[in-house]
């Protein structure tokens, strides 16, 4: 069950990470962003970020082994780095519509299963 808590905590953190990260970039498609300096898109970031903890930090707490959660540090890692990038893809392709998912980049996700295969082999 922590597993799966440790999982759902890391989607929804990525969720907010990623809208942190690369929402301001629609901005200008937003009619009340439009004006806002550097500085104000900066601090907008930060309140997503500070959701995006509130889900990272627990989901690390409740899944590393250390903390009697089913997972080494490495696994904890190499989860975040997948899921980071499902949740990227979905929302590029979703919400930007500006981007293309290639061959390339299924090779790509295919050699981070491979990842995942060689961080969980004992």
């Amino acid at each position: 069950m922590k597993a799966l808590y440790t999982i759902g905590l890391l989607v929804l953190s990525n969720v907010f990470m990623t809208l942190a990260w690369y929402g301001h970039l629609r901005f200008k498609d937003m009619g009340w962003a439009q004006g806002l300096g550097l500085f104000s898109i900066v601090l907008i970031s930060w309140g997503l970020a500070f959701f995006e903890y509130n889900f990272m930090i627990p989901a690390n707490r409740i899944g590393y082994a250390g903390n009697g959660g089913p997972f080494s540090l490495f696994q904890l890692r190499i989860i975040q780095e997948v899921v980071g990038l499902v949740v990227f893809t979905v929302i590029a392709i979703t919400v930007f519509r500006t981007e293309t998912f290639r061959l390339n980049h299924l090779i790509g996700f295919g050699f981070l299963v491979l990842a995942v295969y060689f961080i969980f082999k004992k």
